[in-house]
């Protein structure tokens, strides 16, 4: 009895504590649960305990026992003070007249020529007696359905009215020549990079306060200079590779890139492949209208050994060709805030972007000179056995390597004085592999090469399965032949060492010949060595010296003109 008689006490304390941060509603529904906890006599204990009427308790017990939905608000709707918008029936009009696109180009229009900031737009309707607030107007704004847009790069200009059907037959060659199991690639030259300390666009994640420094001009240092990519992608293989030159973006240096892709990745893919179709913009160094990316097309083609077919983008539309946004735009967005500081730095962020979907590509650094300026004449393009399509033959045309009887004159001279190569019109640039297997280059005859080959073939496959067990510290999980394809053939790694021990190639110049890094064929050599010395096979050294192909094409030559046939090795 004792405890009953202390509860209005215990209540009348509670509430008098609570009902201060409570208003009328939730005070009524307060006592009605309390009144409901009490039981028989509750609301007349809750009634005296809070000093209000029982008929108030009962009201609080009835609206907790109807099931009613907890309020979200306090007053009922239209309560409270009136929205701006609503006393001010001409400001949203007047805000949406300074935003309207119609109105930017009016020269009465207030703010016409300046930017409609939301502190520009308030200042600028309070002075037309419409008072409000910067945060007011984007909240209006937002209700209007504006938004904060950029520029979007939509507008193509005039559009050549071929444009959609240059799209459609572009098509219809692509699954051609994917159906038949023939290389399909895309290329381009991506944008110059400055090398340096240099801004680059996008934010990486770095401890807070603590940003990377660089130069606060742009000026071009000198001493590192640019970085011209130029893309490879294969549209079957969904791979890229990015020749990134040093010098100049010319006719030369597109074909030498894709010269150098053939030879180490387009060859391996496609081993049994007689035609290239290459997808190209319409201007750049492999624009249609250059006369010099033709002639240096028909002297790859005749390297190759394929019938070479460009089509080309309609102008103003290369934002379609594949390599824009299979390969650059994943290379742009993996070095995205990161400062190119060097080539390699270059070479190796762009080796490293990788995609979900599959894409890997492969870099590498080319510091050939390629000088601009070069004329090619009318009459050596009409000599050339271009066969141009049906359609649109300016933009769809054909190198065919069989009606290419002579290899094409793709030259280089040494000039007096200076330290760089410049092209001439005497000796090719690029040779062949089947051409280093001559026995006067590699010391022993074709079929000793053959045989060596052959017996290398099981050490080599052995010693490979040894390093890759190494470096995975397992055993394989996958088949043989998965994964990431080696740089070299076993034919070729043989080939490259017995050039390495013969002792006549500089070693940057064995890399260029293959395709690879200067410290590649010198990596393959120094392996391939141990499996030669322990089948007791000896290559004997060269007394010549090549540091250029023109030296190695100078001496074949030399060679075919002043001694027989007969296999003589230069030691």
């Amino acid at each position: 009895m004792a405890a009953i008689e202390d509860v209005p006490a215990a209540l009348a304390a509670k509430f008098a504590s609570v009902f201060p941060h409570l208003d009328e509603r939730q005070r009524r529904l307060l006592m009605g649960a309390e009144a409901r906890v009490l039981g028989h006599g509750g609301i007349r204990l809750v009634a005296g305990a809070a000093g209000v009427r029982e008929a108030t308790v009962a009201r609080g017990v009835d609206e907790l026992d109807s099931g009613i939905e907890p309020l979200d608000r306090a007053r009922k709707p239209g309560g409270g003070r009136k929205r701006l918008a609503d006393l001010d029936p001409g400001l949203r009009p007047a805000l949406r007249d300074l935003v309207e696109p119609d109105a930017r180009g009016d020269p009465e229009s207030p703010l016409c020529w300046t930017t409609k900031s939301t502190r520009n737009l308030a200042a600028q309707l309070t002075a037309s007696g419409h008072r409000i607030s910067a945060d007011t107007v984007a909240d209006l704004l937002r209700e209007e359905g504006f938004s904060l847009q950029g520029n979007a790069k939509v507008l193509e200009g005039k559009q050549n009215p071929d444009r959609d059907a240059q799209f459609r037959y572009i098509n219809d060659q692509v699954h051609a020549h994917l159906d038949d199991g023939e290389p399909v690639i895309s290329v381009d030259t991506k944008k110059k990079e400055l090398v340096g300390p240099f801004k680059n666009q996008g934010r990486e994640w770095h401890p807070a306060g603590d940003p990377v420094k660089v130069s606060d001009h742009d000026f071009p240092n000198n001493e590192l200079g640019k970085a011209i990519p130029y893309g490879i992608y294969d549209l079957a293989a969904n791979t890229g590779w990015v020749n990134v030159g040093t010098d100049h973006d010319t006719a030369a240096f597109a074909v030498e890139s894709l010269r150098r892709w053939w030879r180490a990745r387009g060859h391996l893919d496609y081993p049994r492949a007689g035609r290239l179709l290459i997808t190209a913009d319409a201007g750049g160094s492999n624009g249609y209208r250059t006369r010099a990316f033709k002639t240096e097309l028909a002297a790859f083609a005749v390297q190759a050994g394929l019938d070479v077919t460009v089509c080309h983008f309609p102008p103003g539309t290369s934002k379609w060709n594949k390599i824009e946004h299979r390969l650059f735009s994943a290379i742009t967005m993996n070095w995205r805030g990161r400062p190119l500081t060097s080539h390699e730095v270059i070479v190796q962020t762009i080796a490293a972007t990788t995609t979900s979907t599959g894409l890997r590509v492969h870099a590498e650094l080319d510091t050939g000179s390629y000088p601009t300026g070069e004329k090619i004449g009318k009459g050596e393009i009409d000599a050339l056995p271009i066969t141009r399509h049906a359609f649109h033959g300016d933009w769809n045309y054909t190198l065919p390597a069989s009606q290419l009887q002579i290899p094409i004159p793709i030259q280089i001279r040494q000039p007096i004085g200076t330290g760089h190569l410049v092209r001439d019109s005497a000796t090719p640039t690029a040779l062949p592999l089947t051409l280093l297997r001559d026995p006067r280059l590699t010391g022993i005859t074709r079929q000793q090469l053959d045989d060596l080959i052959t017996a290398l073939a099981d050490p080599i496959a052995g010693q490979r399965e040894q390093r890759l067990n190494a470096r995975r510290g397992a055993d394989r999980q996958c088949k043989p032949g998965a994964g990431r394809r080696q740089q070299f053939t076993d034919p070729d790694r043989v080939l490259a060492t017995v050039l390495y021990l013969r002792g006549s190639f500089q070693h940057a110049l064995l890399g260029e010949l293959f395709g690879v890094n200067t410290s590649s064929c010198a990596r393959v050599a120094r392996g391939t060595i141990p499996l030669l010395e322990a089948n007791g096979h000896h290559i004997p050294r060269s007394t010549a010296r090549f540091s250029t192909p023109a030296d190695v094409v100078a001496f074949l030559a030399y060679e075919s003109h002043n001694q027989s046939a007969e296999i003589k090795p230069a030691c």
